[in-house]
């Protein structure tokens, strides 16, 4: 992977760090939103820190999926975009469901949806000219 190519993506998954921090800042503290999820009986606040580790973790898992993508295949992006949206889908179904109140529902599938798209679109860009496979 070249010097570029490294950088462009780590400035990705960075990039999809911070839109989901400063969405949560708004969201919670501007808004007023109370970021809550259900889990059986009991409820869990969502915080900053959960936030920035579940985008993290996604942003790594997509990196490393690409990656090895890469290695295998001359059609990692085609490959790599279609699972990252069925991801994304899973996500929406999984995630946004469990918030309490409509308010919660609608700002964990933003969060969710923006960390999506941030990643597919900039993680998928096509590799240099010169790459082997």
């Amino acid at each position: 992977m070249t010097n570029n190519l490294l950088l462009h993506r780590a400035a990705v998954a960075a990039g999809a760090i911070l839109v989901a921090t400063a969405e949560f800042a708004i969201l919670h503290s501007a808004a007023g939103v109370d970021l809550a999820a259900g889990t059986g009986n009991a409820t869990r606040q969502i915080t900053v820190a959960a936030v920035v580790v579940a985008a993290a973790v996604a942003a790594l898992a997509g990196w490393a999926l690409l990656a090895l993508l890469e290695r295998l295949t001359n059609r990692a992006r085609v490959w790599w975009t279609s699972i990252a949206v069925a991801a994304l889908l899973l996500s929406l179904l999984a995630g946004p469901p469990s918030g309490v109140g409509g308010e919660a529902k609608a700002a964990l599938a933003l969060l969710h949806l923006s960390v999506g798209v941030v990643l597919i679109l900039g993680l998928s860009r096509p590799r240099p000219e010169g790459l082997n496979r």
